[in-house]
């Protein structure tokens, strides 16, 4: 087992971060203070990271599968769903996006705190990088993950983004609605430097008659 580097408090949550594993900041906090759960829903927790988001859903929801590409990550929210007493309600997968997942899972909420930082290298040599460097414009993951998330998504289900205005919001909405999808802004938080943290819900557009 990994040693923990430090413990972060989240209501009456503690998160074990392990070296290697991205700590929660403004966005993951800004996401978990706007994160609804309807009774019984089924969750899909994408980039886990130490597993905050899909911890704090379990209350509500009926199954949580937490993914990361990170396996550093994965086994980091493991022990973070034990020592908080839900280990037994999450399923934690190794992958990256949704290559591990079969096109007959569907979920009623995709969160995906995104990899949305502009970064000029072409190489991500850590684990830790990839957390947070999207490439050249920021968009690399999440323009990826939008085009393959309706897949994935039940035809009432939602999906909850996060990224910077930094990576372009306007596109974010432009690459939902070429998937089907409308997408609004439900959070925002200013940071020093114009830069805002903005969190996205995605549904599908009701007016698309090709819904799975």
């Amino acid at each position: 087992m990994f040693s923990s580097n430090k413990k972060i408090y989240f209501r009456d949550f503690v998160f074990c971060v392990w070296e290697n594993v991205y700590e929660p900041a403004e966005d993951s906090f800004l996401f978990a203070e706007n994160l609804i759960v309807n009774e019984g829903e089924v969750v899909l927790d994408m980039g886990t990271g130490c597993g905050i988001l899909g911890i704090i859903a379990v209350e509500k929801a009926s199954a949580i599968v937490a993914m990361d590409i990170n396996p550093y990550a994965v086994r980091c929210a493991k022990e973070n769903a034990r020592l908080n007493n839900v280990l037994g309600r999450m399923v934690f997968i190794q992958g990256d996006l949704f290559r591990s997942l079969k096109p007959k899972e569907k979920f009623d909420i995709i969160l995906f705190n995104a990899p949305y930082l502009p970064s000029s290298k072409v190489h991500r040599e850590s684990w830790l990088e990839r957390a947070w460097s999207g490439g050249s414009s920021g968009r690399h993951v999440i323009d990826r993950f939008i085009r393959e998330v309706p897949i994935y998504l039940r035809k009432n289900g939602r999906v909850l983004l996060l990224q910077s205005t930094l990576c372009n919001a306007d596109k974010t909405i432009q690459k939902f609605r070429e998937s089907g999808m409308n997408a609004t802004v439900i959070a925002e938080r200013d940071l020093p430097f114009f830069e805002s943290l903005i969190l996205f819900e995605a549904k599908f557009d009701r007016s698309n008659t090709k819904l799975n």
